[in-house]
């Protein structure tokens, strides 16, 4: 089944960057039509069910922030 999503894209340096409007996914390209190209393939992903026969591992990581930036 095919969804119609948005996408916004702009350029930094070199690369052209494509992300989806509706949830947070991102991709990138050499240009703008293949940073979009990449997307589609990245939200087709992102859709497709877990392969994973390992369970990932997850940790809690401290960083110092300055006060108020938070």
């Amino acid at each position: 089944m095919k969804e119609t999503f948005s996408a916004v894209v702009w350029k930094e340096g070199k690369w052209y960057v494509a992300q989806c409007r509706e949830f947070e996914v991102a991709s990138q390209g050499a240009s703008k039509e293949e940073a979009l190209r990449n997307l589609s393939e990245a939200i087709e992903v992102h859709f497709s069910p877990p392969l994973a026969t390992i369970l990932p591992e997850i940790s809690l990581i401290e960083a110092e922030v300055e006060s108020g930036v938070a």
